[in-house]
């Protein structure tokens, strides 16, 4: 299975999803293909930003290495499985999509028509986003393994 997490600008929120998410499925053997993607190209090959590497680290992840990309009308070729944090993002993801399949493909990361809040221009949420991030991949595992 190949999971694609996506905020705007794959450094905060996507990111997290991606080690988190990467990080439990390693631990318990799952063979799933596990990243992330900006809707925006601002960012892309830069590191996550210091606050998301260090609120990972905090709780035991390291989300160091990985680098931004952007999502492109090819991500849906390459993931079963596309989950986008808040539905501006959604939007754009689905505006993408080119056929019924890809839509189908695309889903918001939280269920309950739910977002996970932007804690780019406050510190404050970061802390708070990744108890919400963690627990999603861990039921995410659950749903899906």
């Amino acid at each position: 299975m190949k999971i694609l997490m996506v905020c705007l600008g794959n450094i905060c929120r996507s990111p997290l999803a991606e080690g988190v998410l990467r990080h439990l499925v390693n631990a318990q053997g799952l063979d799933w293909e596990i990243a992330s993607a900006g809707t925006g190209d601002w960012h892309i090959g830069q590191a996550p930003d210091r606050r998301s590497v260090a609120v990972a680290k905090t709780y035991g992840y390291d989300i160091s290495a990985q680098r931004a990309r952007h999502f492109t009308r090819a991500s849906f070729d390459q993931f079963d499985h596309i989950l986008v944090m808040d539905k501006n993002n959604l939007k754009d993801v689905l505006g993408l999509a080119i056929n019924q399949e890809q839509k189908q493909k695309v889903s918001l990361f939280l269920t309950d028509d739910a977002e996970v809040a932007d804690p780019y221009y406050d510190n404050a949420l970061f802390d708070p986003v990744f108890k919400i991030v963690e627990a999603r991949c861990k039921q995410l595992i659950e749903d899906w393994k």
